[in-house]
């Protein structure tokens, strides 16, 4: 298995391949941070479901995608925070995605939450990613 340096950027970017090639559902590597975007995006409606499996040597997060008509739910999404250079943002200027179309994924100090809940509560943090 090959070391990775972005296991988030890894999470979304086997999303966005399973959603194009109109897979049902992908596996990745689980991690408590994996589990709660794959949790932002059921919320969303952007995935059917996601669940953990425990039966391997590892622990994997089983992702269901959604199509909508033949069509993946999920558009596209791009990657903000990278390893080398982290993107944090105060609660006034959290970034609305294609004017409110899509959401923006926080990491903050009250847990991961969409950029219109981190607003709500008043609280900044990492931005994790853009889907739409």
């Amino acid at each position: 298995m090959a070391t990775l340096t972005d296991p988030i950027a890894d999470f979304l970017i086997r999303l966005k391949n399973a959603s194009r090639a109109t897979n049902d559902s992908f596996r990745a590597p689980h991690s408590k941070l994996k589990a709660e975007i794959a949790r932002i995006l059921k919320e969303e409606g952007y995935i059917w479901n996601y669940e953990v499996d425990t039966t391997g040597k590892f622990p994997e997060l089983v992702v269901k995608t959604k199509f909508v008509d033949g069509v993946p739910a999920l558009t596209d999404l791009k990657r903000v925070s990278k390893c080398g250079r982290r993107k944090y943002t105060g609660s006034q200027e959290i970034p609305r995605v294609l004017n409110n179309m899509g959401i923006s994924i926080l990491s903050t100090s009250k847990g991961v939450m969409t950029g219109h809940q981190a607003r709500k509560d008043k609280v900044g943090g990492e931005i994790i990613a853009f889907v739409w």
